[in-house]
């Protein structure tokens, strides 16, 4: 068909460490777990910015310069967020992207994170350290939504890049990149246990 595809949304998503992942997970899941306990200012902070759940997004939000587990996951990071800037073929010759943010999710039964996106940053992502089974992934909204006035609905069977959202499933040991401006949500946790994430972004500039 004469159909040219241009300005795609790239998402990208892989195991962690499929070797060493299991040992490093299990660290993580523990220090996710006291920074809840540790985490004055999160936990307030979180009764009115994350209801019913605890994040350090407002508190302790580089993990990576405070803990050498979480410096652990910013290295084996650092390889997929490459991999990710070279398939968007950004020219990163003068500059570098780095991590600079690093904050700890933990959503029990009942608990959503609405619509955002992550404003002065380049690449964003999640790594899960926590999945229970109905445990709710990460949606995505289509960036142009607000532009489609006159636009039909979509077939049942319409292709994922033709869906105007589209859900990457959370799955424990994996990680999830995708470019800041990107809006996206989790639905509520419907799992009875919690469902703990490692949220970050990286930088240019």
């Amino acid at each position: 068909m004469p159909v040219t595809t241009l300005f795609p949304t790239r998402l990208y998503t892989a195991a962690l460490a499929p070797r060493a992942g299991a040992t490093l997970n299990a660290r993580l899941k523990a220090e996710c777990l006291q920074l809840r306990e540790d985490d004055g200012a999160g936990r307030r902070w979180s009764m009115t910015g994350y209801p019913g759940g605890f994040t350090s997004y407002s508190s302790a939000n580089r993990m990576h310069e405070m803990s050498p587990t979480f410096a652990e996951l910013q290295k084996r990071l650092n390889r997929h967020v490459k991999a990710f800037a070279e398939a968007l073929e950004f020219d990163l010759s003068h500059r570098p992207l780095v991590m600079t943010d690093c904050w700890v999710n933990i959503m029990p039964y009942g608990v959503s994170h609405s619509l955002h996106l992550h404003p002065l940053a380049t690449l964003s992502g999640t790594y899960y350290v926590q999945v229970p089974k109905k445990s709710p992934g990460l949606k995505f909204e289509d960036p142009r939504l607000d532009k489609m006035m006159a636009a039909p609905p979509k077939l049942g069977t319409a292709q994922a890049a033709n869906k105007p959202w589209y859900t990457i499933q959370a799955q424990e040991g994996h990680l999830v990149l995708f470019e800041s401006w990107l809006r996206h949500e989790v639905t509520a946790n419907l799992a009875p246990a919690e469902r703990i994430s490692i949220s970050f972004n990286y930088n240019w500039f």
